[in-house]
C-alpha cells in the first residue's frame, strides 16, 4: 500500500517569497533524495478571461490540482509542496481536491512592508507600483486575521530562502534537523 499523501501549503502576501522558498525547498529535498512534487497554485487557473470570475462553479484550479496530483501519485509521489497566496485559508478545499485525504501542513510566510517592497522591486526590476504594494499589504492583513492557529507563521524578514526551506522541511518532518531523511 502506498504511503499516505502529505501536502505543505505555503501561503502569504505577494512578494513574501513563497515561490522562492518552494524552489529552495525543492533543492534541499532533491539533494537529500526525498521524492516530492511542487505545484504553483497561482498557475492552475491562470487564463483570460479569468475562469474563477467568469465560471466560479467550474473550480478549475481544484480540478487541475486533482488531475496533476493523480498523475504524480501514479508515479509514486506522496509529498506535495503547494504555493498559493490564500492556500492557508483553503486547506479543506485543497485537501479534498487532491482526492486522497492528505496530511496537511499549512504555513503562512510573513514579511514587513519594506522587505516585501524590496523583493517585489527585484522581481519587476525597478520600483513597485504603489497600488501593487498596497494590495500586498491589505492581503497580508487579511491573511493574518483570517488564518487559524493551526497554521504556522514564519517571519521571513531576516531569513534566507535556504533558511526558510530548512524550517519548512523540519515542520513537515520530511527532513530531520541535520538535513537527513526522516523515516
Amino acid at each position: 500500500m502506498p504511503p499516505r499523501s502529505e501536502v505543505l501549503l505555503i501561503g502569504g502576501r505577494s512578494g513574501v517569497g513563497k515561490s522562492t522558498a518552494a524552489e529552495a525547498l525543492h533543492d534541499l529535498l532533491a539533494a537529500a533524495d526525498v521524492r516530492h512534487a511542487v505545484i504553483e497554485g497561482d498557475l492552475l487557473d491562470l487564463a483570460h478571461p479569468a475562469p474563477h470570475v467568469e465560471h466560479p462553479e467550474a473550480r478549475l484550479a481544484e480540478r487541475n490540482l486533482r488531475a496533476m496530483w493523480t498523475a504524480y501519485r501514479e508515479l509514486g509521489h506522496h509529498r506535495l509542496v503547494y504555493t498559493n497566496t490564500v492556500s492557508v485559508l483553503q486547506q479543506e478545499t485543497l485537501a479534498a481536491a487532491m482526492g486522497d485525504g492528505p496530511v496537511v501542513t499549512a504555513v503562512l510566510l510573513r514579511a514587513g512592508d519594506d522587505v516585501t517592497a524590496s523583493r517585489l522591486g527585484r522581481r519587476v526590476g525597478g520600483t513597485v507600483p504603489q497600488d501593487q504594494l498596497a494590495h500586498s499589504t491589505r492581503t497580508a492583513g487579511r491573511l493574518d486575521t483570517a488564518t487559524t492557529d493551526t497554521v504556522t507563521r514564519v517571519d521571513t524578514d531576516d531569513l534566507t530562502p535556504e533558511q526558510v526551506a530548512r524550517r519548512l522541511a523540519f515542520l513537515t518532518g520530511w527532513l530531520g534537523p541535520e538535513g537527513t531523511l526522516e523515516p
